[in-house]
Order: C-alpha cells, then structure tokens, then sequence
C-alpha cells in the first residue's frame, strides 16, 4: 500500500524554452498557460481585437493604419505577457529583456517571439477575438 505522504513529488515548470529559428543560440523563456494567466490576458486583448475588428471594416487610409497599430498593440501585450526572458542576446552590449526586444531588438526575433507565445496559449480564433 502507497500513502499519499510517500508519493513522489511532481514537477511543473511554469515556463517552457523556446529556441530562435531567427538567431542561433538565443532562446526565449515563455510563460506556461494557467487559468488566472489566461483570463488576464484575454482581459488586456479583448478591447484592442473589439476594435481591431472596428476598423479593419473600415474603408479609408486611416481606419487601416489605425488597425495597424492597433494590432501592434495587441502583439506587444502577448510580449510583455508572455515573454519571461531572452536568452542569448545581448542588444547595444547589454542582456535583452523582453522590454528591449520590442524596443530595439530585430522585428523578425520580435515576431518570433509573439509566435512562440501564442503557440504556448493555444489560443483559438474565438478567443482571440473576445
């Protein structure tokens, strides 16, 4: 017979390495989904994707470039969310963070890296646009 007491513990890492297919030899730490995480982040997107949708219905120059920066607004909110750390970069001669990925570090890393995030939340189109 097993008591619970003598069971072997479990081990759950809340984040999850993502290696670059950008750069080699840098990676990205990306937060784990968890119940409380989903629902924070579905809280600071949904707004933005309501209008997002808005203005994507649009018609003129200015209703696109503000669905532009609208959607950019969007992917930086899966950065700051999900990013934890990047790892094996260094930008201007210091270690990046996910802060200085997005202000100065490469688009295409930067866009590699939201698709690391989404892919960790597994977000469903519905979910993305609530």
């Amino acid at each position: 017979m097993r008591w619970w007491w003598h069971l072997p513990e479990r081990e759950y890492q809340s984040t999850v390495t993502v290696p670059s297919r950008v750069i080699e030899g840098v990676s990205f730490e990306i937060a784990r989904m968890a119940f409380n995480r989903r629902m924070q982040l579905m809280r600071q997107v949904r707004e933005l994707a309501r209008n997002l949708d808005f203005l994507r219905a649009g018609e003129s120059d200015a209703e696109r470039m503000d669905a532009h920066i609208l959607n950019a607004e969007i992917e930086r909110a899966y950065i700051t969310w999900g990013v934890v750390a990047v790892n094996g970069l260094a930008i201007d001669g210091v270690p990046a963070t996910p802060d200085s990925l997005l202000d100065k570090g490469p688009e295409k890393l930067v866009h590699e890296a939201i698709g690391a995030v989404r892919a960790e939340c597994s977000l469903t189109d519905l979910e993305r646009k609530n």
